[in-house]
């Protein structure tokens, strides 16, 4: 009985996270064969982020989509733009996606250097790095930047985070909102190190 439940637990955490036809990894077939509490664990956590309500579904699965790009998980990659497009996103929107996931990790190892070594030579020379997807954004500058904070926060970037954080403040974004947006991240990182 138990062994049935464990298998449907799998079955819908990989519905959930779009891998369903993909083949099971090691961490999760470990999981499932051990009846490990920790699958139900996770199928609860993922269903609940998709279901966030302080981000459409659009917005929940894109942002899933850039953990899995950030993360270089492939087929949490397909099945997130899968899932993705069937919310309504567009080839505009995941092109994006991939866009800012790459800036991202640009600015990211860029500014935490700058932040590390605190040297003034650093600090105030150019920093020469073309950015002008943030200028305009197909995905709105909002939502742009609350992808950008996400990926900041999967790359510990400090001042990365604080600055992301601080902009979507200025322009009105709730603090549940942003917390949200990094709960999901969160959880999906946990999804991409096991899946």
């Amino acid at each position: 009985m138990e062994t049935t439940t464990q298998n449907e637990t799998l079955a819908g955490l990989l519905v959930a996270a779009g891998l369903n036809g993909s083949p099971i990894s090691k961490g999760l077939n470990h999981l499932s064969e051990t009846d490990h509490r920790y699958l139900k664990d996770l199928k609860i956590n993922v269903s609940n982020a998709l279901g966030f309500s302080a981000l459409n579904p659009k917005e929940r699965f894109l942002l899933a989509l850039a953990v899995a790009i950030n993360d270089k998980h492939p087929e949490l990659t397909t099945g997130m733009e899968a899932l993705a497009l069937e919310n309504g996103a567009g080839k505009q929107d995941i092109a994006e996606t991939y866009a800012c996931v790459s800036l991202l990790n640009v600015n990211n190892v860029f500014y935490r250097f700058r932040h590390f070594t605190k040297k003034e030579f650093y600090t105030t020379t150019p920093a020469g790095i073309k950015m002008s997807s943030m200028g305009n954004p197909v995905l709105g500058k909002e939502f742009f930047e609350l992808m950008s904070l996400a990926v900041s926060a999967l790359n510990g970037c400090e001042l990365c985070v604080n600055a992301h954080e601080a902009s979507l403040i200025k322009m009105g974004t709730s603090e549940q909102r942003i917390y949200d947006a990094i709960r999901l991240s969160a959880i999906f990182r946990g999804l991409c190190s096991i899946a």
